[in-house]
Order: C-alpha cells, then sequence, then structure tokens
C-alpha cells in the first residue's frame, strides 16, 4: 500500500534509507502521470507524526540528491513532498493501532463478507488483522492487512478535535512560542 506499482516499490527501496537517515518514513510513494509530465509524490512524516514545512523542505533536498545521483526516473518529473494530512491514508500496520477509535474506510483486494469496501472504527490490530468495528454490528471484524489495498481516515469531527489537540500540545511544548516579558 505504500507504493502501487512496481515502479514505486524500487522507489521506496531507494528513498526509504534516505529519508530514514534524514529521521523520516515515508508514508506513501507514488509515481503518476504519463510519459511526458510526471510527478513523484512522497508522504512522510517522522516517526512521532510530525511533519512541518521545514521538514517537507529538508526531505525533499535529500531525496533530490539521490534521485539526482540513482536518475531511476526515464524523463522529467516534479518531486513534490508532503504531509499525510489530517485524513491521511493508512498504509503500514502501525496506522492502524495509532489511529485506532477513529473512523476510517478500506478497500480490499478481494471480497470479504460479500463486498470489497468497508467503513467502521478501526478497534486495533491482532496477529497481523486489522479490527474495524462496523455500524450496527456486534463482533469486530478482523481484515488480514495483506488484503487492504487502499486504506483512509474519514474526516469527522473526532478527527479534527484530535488533530486541534496535537497541533497545541506541539506549539505549547515549543519553547520558540513562549516569549518572556
Amino acid at each position: 500500500m505504500r507504493g502501487k506499482t512496481a515502479e514505486d516499490i524500487r522507489l521506496l527501496d531507494l528513498l526509504d534509507p534516505v529519508a530514514e537517515a534524514a529521521g523520516y518514513e515515508i508514508v506513501r510513494l507514488r509515481l503518476m502521470g504519463g510519459e511526458k509530465q510526471r510527478r513523484l509524490q512522497i508522504m512522510a512524516e517522522t516517526p512521532d507524526g510530525e511533519m512541518n514545512v521545514d521538514d517537507c523542505a529538508a526531505l525533499s533536498r535529500a531525496v533530490s540528491e539521490v534521485m539526482d545521483a540513482a536518475d531511476p526516473i526515464t524523463g522529467e518529473y516534479v518531486l513534490e513532498v508532503s504531509s499525510p494530512g489530517v485524513d491521511r491514508p493508512l498504509t503500514r500496520l502501525k496506522d492502524f493501532e495509532t489511529y485506532e477509535g477513529l473512523e476510517a474506510r478500506l478497500e480490499l483486494d478481494r471480497m470479504a463478507e460479500g463486498r470489497k469496501r468497508f467503513r467502521g472504527v478501526l478497534a486495533g490490530v491482532e496477529d497481523g488483522q486489522v479490527g474495524l468495528d462496523l455500524e450496527g454490528e456486534e463482533e469486530t471484524i478482523l481484515i488480514p492487512f495483506d488484503w487492504i489495498v487502499e486504506a483512509k481516515l474519514v474526516l469527522t469531527d473526532d478527527l479534527m478535535k484530535r488533530g486541534a489537540e496535537q497541533r497545541a500540545e506541539r506549539i505549547g511544548s515549543d519553547p520558540a512560542s513562549h516569549q518572556e516579558d
């Protein structure tokens, strides 16, 4: 899920060590577009889940250096480094643990319980399976992580409240935000 195509996976193999050395984790990588106009989109964050504009610029510089030297993409492309955002994609098993209790949409690569798409509240991870509480169902369903092709948090009031609380914590703990009289 972090990369969709074989080319995405090759780029992840090349760029994961670069991101890690710079102090970041790649959440998702996509190489999009046709032959002439391509865009390499990298969503990343620090291990504690943050990613600001300065972080994006730092990772962009580190990635550009390696991309220029290795030249793994034929033709021209635009590099775009960003934060995963509030209604972020869930691409790693740890994402499903981190965001337990929030609503998400999941799409599977096969049918399960007669469908491929699910929406519910994340209920943790157990033995490589993602727990999901579906509305109107008493039992938590378990979906093998390997079956998930796409997953994303749903923008809800709870998610917005959590994001605002995290921003307030960061601002409150930032020594630069405190001024002396």
